[in-house]
């Protein structure tokens, strides 16, 4: 039963990393000053998904497991948190940059 639990675990913090992903480069339309404060509530969300999942993680495989569990920053998915957060802040800040700073220089006739 605890494999499943970490599958699925690990399943809804990957998809919650996803949707944080979507959320944060690919709305249309929308400011970027909008787009980082949702983007840090569904950060939020998604630290909060993936930890849940760490802790089932942290759950031991057999009832008496000679091997100490990992700590809870150590489990796949809050590290997985941790690298896709920190990769998804650096995309943001540079295509943040690229589109106020860059765009306008080599595209020409923009529509506002």
């Amino acid at each position: 039963m605890v494999p499943i639990a970490k599958f699925l675990a690990l399943a809804s913090s990957i998809i919650s990393l996803w949707v944080l992903m979507g959320h944060a480069f690919f709305v249309p339309g929308s400011e970027w000053g909008d787009r980082l404060a949702s983007g840090l509530i569904l950060l939020g969300l998604s630290g909060c998904v993936c930890f849940a999942a760490g802790l089932i993680f942290e759950l031991p495989e057999r009832k008496f497991d000679p091997e100490p569990t990992p700590p809870l920053i150590h489990t796949l998915p809050v590290r997985l948190f941790f690298w896709a957060a920190a990769l998804m802040a650096v995309l943001f800040v540079v295509s943040w940059f690229l589109a106020v700073d860059y765009a306008p220089v080599i595209w020409r006739n923009q529509p506002y």
